[in-house]
């Protein structure tokens, strides 16, 4: 499958009063045409920033400061603010965990979808609803002729993060980034949004990177999974392979204390301590402080190493795999 998005050595730093903040640390992975990538981790460990330098949303005192982001074989890291425009809602598109974040309240769905089309293309304004509409529907949303009439606070919460996910795939995208857009619903409604996303990436052939810290989701979504912590990326592989054989003592932690990986009666594994501050990391793995598997040469910077189609930061991955058994 031909590459979507190729992002190498990626490194996005803030520059506060307090010192520099190294959000994103040297990521590099690649989403293919069709494919959706997990892109997982505990709150502050990089992964929605990753998705913002992507778009080119990153703000002052935050800059990409080095590395690169290829999309369609194009260079779009620090590309100039008219190109990333023209790319934005259209060839690449975000789905944000609260709709409201894409949703206007003082304008009825419509005006709004509507908008979004003809900011892009040159077509008739009945042209447009119709496609809005017909979105609508994709994504399962009852009426849609009346849905469009409504304004967001007429809609639920789940409705209202289907109307988000419809907009976002109005224009047909190469690229959606979806950061955490199930997050504060139940699980019923959760559960029908990522069967609609997958439904659509395969019936659309749009490559998708999905943001998430629950494990659980990405399971039964994604092709394949990037582990983030402190940053980096510590563990990417297929996803079956990284659920079923961890390599990072992280990843290790995060699926154990997903409830339904472990047996009746037996106690969660807990990851001990809390993510570091990123303004002050330790010498060598940033997860060592935390790790069970800890050992002389991590006070070292681990390799980026691979094992065939595997990547991980780690030096004792065997340990990892030990502990996981």
């Amino acid at each position: 499958m031909s590459a979507v998005l190729e992002i190498s050595g990626l490194k996005t730093h803030f520059f506060t009063h307090a010192g520099v903040v190294k959000a994103v640390d040297g990521v590099d992975f690649t989403v293919s045409k069709g494919e959706i990538m997990g892109l997982v981790g505990e709150s502050g460990s990089g992964k929605s920033i990753t998705g913002f330098s992507i778009l080119g949303l990153i703000d002052p005192p935050g800059r990409i400061v080095e590395g690169s982001i290829k999309f369609n074989g194009e260079e779009i890291a620090n590309a100039p603010e008219n190109r990333l425009q023209s790319l934005r809602g259209n060839r690449i598109s975000m789905i944000f965990q609260d709709p409201m974040m894409t949703l206007n309240p003082v304008l009825r769905v419509d005006t709004q979808m509507m908008e979004a089309i003809l900011a892009h293309e040159a077509v008739s304004k009945q042209t447009a609803w119709e496609r809005a509409r017909d979105a609508l529907g994709l994504v399962g949303i009852p009426s849609p002729e009346e849905r469009l009439r409504a304004y967001p606070h007429q809609l639920s919460g789940g409705m209202r993060q289907r109307v988000a996910i419809a907009t976002a795939f109005l224009n047909k995208p190469d690229l959606i980034i979806a950061d955490e857009p199930t997050t504060a619903l139940d699980v019923t409604i959760q559960a029908q949004i990522i069967h609609e996303a997958q439904k659509l990436t395969k019936q659309t052939g749009t490559a998708m990177i999905w943001i998430t810290h629950d494990l659980a989701v990405v399971a039964g979504l994604a092709d394949r999974i990037s582990v983030m912590y402190a940053g980096r990326i510590v563990e990417q592989g297929g996803i079956d392979d990284v659920i079923d054989r961890p390599l990072h003592p992280y990843t290790v932690g995060l699926l154990g204390s997903v409830p339904t990986a472990n047996r009746r009666g037996k106690r969660l594994f807990q990851i001990e301590g809390m993510t570091p501050n990123m303004l002050a990391l330790p010498e060598g793995c940033a997860f060592g402080p935390r790790c069970h598997a800890r050992t002389a040469a991590c006070d070292q910077q681990p390799p980026n190493d691979h094992a065939g189609d595997r990547r991980f930061r780690c030096f004792n991955p065997h340990l990892a795999v030990e502990a996981g058994q």
